[in-house]
């Protein structure tokens, strides 16, 4: 059963049931100078070497607990009860019971809750496992990350409870200090006067579902499920420093911020001789806050520091517009798979070399992404500073959709040029081996999952696969490239597809978020059959393993921004080359100037007609009797 406050007690008596008075700390404890009420959490004036204690535990690292002022340390449940006062506050203090937990202490419908956080170690490898922080469904790899997602996305922390927490409650003392103050209290408590705590009660809908009715069944109704709450399982999950989006894409809470110091602070007999009660307040860290809320001003409009906050821009174009796109390779009108055109795009996918064609395609999958030319008007309108950033919050939806059609394009122009070689085999089976090493460069050399992932496709789709012939002639005359692509290139997309294999952070310039990709915009990704998380067997797995590395990709812009630089340094651009590689020439080439801007499920529904009759035409079915 659920465990509240009673209103009934006074300040006075919780203190004195764990060995606290109001201005001493049991008989042998040295006195402590602080009282507590139920409105608020007094403090005598401390001493600047205090003061200065709470600065600096406030100034360390994002990732560091202490730096969160929402956090109280060793304080007991009855103190934690007396400072959450009004609806939505909250703070985070240590599990007495459980050694090394945490507990979420909030105030919801008038009554003080509290929420145990679940630690969960994972496996993952031999030798390597990791922390894992959550309340009833999704975890976190950090407690703030926790935090952060349900004050910023407004979630409930349980299902049951329907509590929500927006109004953080800041500590005025050091944790130093605060442990030495209760260390004490903390033996003597009562061992039958347990913790307060909420039982978490799990959501069993899911899992009876899985019982009584087939697994394919049940993998619809989870993958319905999780496309409807997916967004709100990403949104603010990568926030390490505000709950706000540095843009101004605000939720339904503010800024989280320390009390304003009061003017008149209550004064008692005990404090006559003193200048009275008062909150310790950090002022720099205050004034610091206070600047963050102020509205902009025609100065702080130009700053750089990123303190004014804009509302975001949602897209509803793509930045693909064929229509308008000039070419010195093709007309300005032109009809889909001219003859000339393809014949010169063969010539220039022979003659290039595989690095250079990865560094193009490379080049511009950055571009578009917004890993690289990301200027500051561009952050402005999108709210964050990288498109990797971007794609994981709800209105990133265009750029989602764009990188959709740029990979299908990709895909679709390097297998209409395998399938369009009319010559012998052995020229199908030179141009399939380049594609292979273009395949290669882009996973080793210039490090751009995406890319890879998109020529992997095209050697992929069925209608090239199925050329038992070109197959067999490479495997004869390019045999290294044969082994590359079954024994490494395929066993390593799969992995990447099945979340079991991660790309070196040091290495990539634009990681893996095909998967990512599908699995919010599955209504608009076009592919040939079912997905990893399509299946009972490993779907829950794979799609938790994706959300996870979502929230990694998401912090790590800047990494991959300066590793797309670095690998691109000095790099000098080819005209015609770098054409081939663009969407918008490449939707032209395969659907001409006016069909480029038709439905995108119309426009390949009918091309997977196109490239089967060329496929046929190249190796006829045989036709079994």
């Amino acid at each position: 059963m659920l465990q509240t406050s009673h209103s009934s007690h006074s300040s006075a008596s919780r203190l004195l049931d764990f060995g606290l008075s109001p201005g001493v700390v049991s008989n042998s404890a040295p006195v402590m100078p602080f009282k507590f009420s139920k409105e608020k959490f007094w403090l005598e004036p401390p001493s600047e070497k205090l003061k200065k204690q709470l600065e600096e535990e406030l100034k360390l690292s994002g990732t560091n607990l202490k730096s969160h002022a929402w956090y109280h340390g060793p304080i007991p449940w009855e103190v934690s009860e007396s400072l959450v006062v009004n609806e939505g506050d909250f703070l985070l203090r240590d599990s007495r019971s459980s050694q090394g937990g945490f507990v979420l202490t909030c105030c919801w419908e008038q009554e003080a809750l509290h929420f145990p956080i679940r630690k969960t170690v994972v496996q993952s490898g031999e030798t390597y496992s990791r922390a894992q922080y959550s309340l009833e469904g999704e975890a976190f790899d950090s407690v703030p990350a926790l935090v952060h997602f349900y004050v910023g996305s407004q979630a409930a922390l349980t299902l049951w409870s329907r509590a929500q927490i927006n109004r953080p409650v800041n500590r005025t003392l050091p944790l130093s200090f605060l442990e030495t103050a209760f260390s004490t209290s903390s033996s003597q408590r009562d061992l039958k006067g347990e913790e307060r705590v909420c039982p978490i009660r799990w959501r069993a809908t899911l899992f009876y579902s899985y019982t009584f009715c087939s697994a394919a069944a049940f993998m619809q109704i989870y993958v319905t499920f999780m496309k409807e709450f997916l967004m709100s399982l990403l949104v603010l999950c990568i926030l390490q420093r505000s709950v706000v989006l540095k843009s101004g894409f605000r939720r339904k809470c503010q800024h989280p911020r320390l009390p304003v110091p009061r003017s008149d602070p209550p004064q008692d007999s005990a404090s006559s001789d003193r200048d009275g009660y008062s909150e310790l307040q950090p002022q720099s860290y205050v004034e610091r806050l206070q600047a963050e809320e102020a509205p902009p001003t025609a100065d702080s409009l130009g700053s750089e520091e990123g303190d004014v906050y804009f509302s975001p821009v949602v897209e509803t174009a793509s930045c693909f517009r064929p229509g308008r796109y000039h070419s010195a390779l093709m007309p300005q009108e032109n009809k889909p798979l001219e003859v000339g055109i393809l014949r010169r795009v063969k010539e220039l996918l022979a003659e290039v070399d595989p690095r250079t064609a990865a560094r193009h395609i490379t080049r511009t999958d950055c571009t578009v992404a917004r890993i690289l030319e990301v200027t500051p008007e561009m952050k402005r309108k999108m709210g964050v500073s990288s498109g990797v950033e971007l794609l994981t919050l709800p209105h990133g939806q265009q750029l989602r959709l764009d990188l959709l059609e740029r990979f299908q394009t990709m895909s679709t122009m390097l297998a209409v040029n395998v399938l369009g070689c009319t010559g012998t085999t052995e020229e199908r089976a030179a141009l399939l081996h380049k594609v292979i090493q273009i395949a290669a460069e882009l996973k080793t050399t210039t490090g751009d999952m995406f890319g890879f992932a998109a020529v992997m496709r095209a050697l992929e789709l069925p209608q090239v696969s199925r050329l038992e012939q070109t197959w067999a002639a490479l495997r004869q005359r390019h045999t290294e490239g044969a082994i590359l692509y079954e024994k490494t290139l395929r066993p390593f997309l799969k992995s990447l597809n099945d979340g079991r294999e991660s790309c070196p952070l040091s290495s990539t310039t634009f990681p893996h978020v095909l998967p990512l990709l599908t699995l919010l915009e599955k209504s608009s990704a076009v592919g040939e059959g079912s997905e990893p998380w399509e299946t009972a067997e490993v779907g829950v797995e794979v799609v938790m393993l994706h959300l996870t590395a979502a929230r990694t990709i998401a912090q790590l812009g800047g990494i991959y921004h300066s590793n797309a630089k670095s690998r691109l340094k000095g790099f000098q651009e080819q005209a015609e080359v770098r054409e081939i590689f663009l969407t918008d020439f490449q939707m032209r080439l395969l659907w001409g100037s006016r069909g480029a801007e038709e439905n995108q499920v119309l426009r390949y529904s009918k091309f997977d007609q196109v490239l089967t009759a060329l496929s046929n035409r190249l190796e006829p079915p045989i036709r079994r009797r």
